[in-house]
Order: C-alpha cells, then sequence, then structure tokens
C-alpha cells in the first residue's frame, strides 16, 4: 500500500493535531485531506511554510481554548429535556439526536455545531443521560439530557390539582 506524507492544517481525531506531519494510506489523501483542505502535501517549502506560521497558530489555538473553557463555564448550568412519544416499554417513538441537541442549544442562545455533539447512536428510550459536547480538542462539555414522556408535565399538574381540591374541603370542616 502507498503512503503519502502529508501536513495537517486542522485537528483531525485519531491521527494528529494541526502543524504535524503524518503519513496516510494515499487514498485517505486523494480522497480527503486534501480535497476537504485538512492537510497539503509535506513538501520543504510548506514545512518551512507552516514553520514561520506555527507561532501564529500556537496563538490562535490557545485563544481558542481559552473560548471553549469560558463557554464551558457559561453552559455549566444547562440541562436539555426533550419530550417524546413513548410505548409502555419505555422505547421512544423516533429518537433524539445529535440535531436535536443543537436545536435545542441554539433555543437556548449557543450555538453549537451538531458535528461536536459526540452521540454514539440516537437515544431511543426514556432516561437520563449524559451527552458530550467538544468545545475544543481539549475541552468538553457533560451535557445532562433528559427524556420524558410526552405529556408527563401536563399529567403531574392535573394529578396536583385535585389533591389540592381535596385538601380545601377539609380544612373548611376542621375550622367549623
Amino acid at each position: 500500500m502507498a503512503t503519502t506524507t502529508l501536513l495537517l492544517k486542522e485537528d483531525i481525531d485519531n491521527l494528529g493535531g494541526r502543524g504535524e506531519i503524518v503519513k496516510v494510506k494515499s487514498g485517505y489523501a486523494r480522497n480527503y485531506l486534501l480535497p476537504h483542505g485538512f492537510a497539503i502535501l509535506a513538501t520543504k517549502g510548506n514545512i518551512r511554510q507552516v514553520e514561520q506560521e506555527r507561532k501564529v497558530l500556537l496563538k490562535k489555538a490557545a485563544e481558542e481554548k481559552a473560548t471553549a473553557e469560558a463557554q464551558l463555564e457559561q453552559m455549566g448550568s444547562i440541562a436539555l429535556r426533550f419530550e417524546r412519544l413513548a410505548g409502555e416499554s419505555g422505547t421512544l417513538f423516533g429518537s433524539v439526536t445529535s440535531i436535536d441537541i443543537a436545536e435545542a442549544l441554539v433555543g437556548k442562545g449557543y450555538e453549537i455545531d451538531r458535528r461536536k455533539i459526540t452521540l454514539k447512536s440516537p437515544i431511543k428510550e426514556l432516561g437520563n443521560f449524559v451527552v458530550p459536547v467538544r468545545l475544543h480538542r481539549e475541552v468538553t462539555l457533560d451535557l445532562p439530557v433528559a427524556v420524558v414522556v410526552e405529556g408527563e408535565a401536563i399529567q403531574e399538574t392535573l394529578e396536583e390539582e385535585p389533591a389540592a381540591e381535596a385538601a380545601a374541603p377539609e380544612k373548611a370542616e376542621e375550622k367549623e
């Protein structure tokens, strides 16, 4: 198998960080990394150019990490709740996906790219879950997500009202 030596322009999971020289299979380089602009060929000229830009990149990376840490502090108290239809066994009719979570975060004022929400598979059952959100390669937010039966909040308030009404006549009898 032929390999290609590349210089990474972006951080790639399970491969390397920005500015690193890596060897990958030619097909991966030709079909994915190069066309998407994630890497360039590791020629002497490109290496020299990246070394000159490295100081700027390190400063930019430090700023990005600081921004991500500030965002982590800001988002630390957020918890999401999704109401979905479910069967009697607790299995959802549908699922909660990273797109749903991203839209809920936008509704709360935080714009997070859905690709940074690392759900291994969509949530397909009722319960409480912790969903990791990668704000930066070194900063991850553990976002609590609750999935409840649709209309459960309405049922709870309806159940509380008759109990309150039943308690009111008893208090009236006690006063007499």
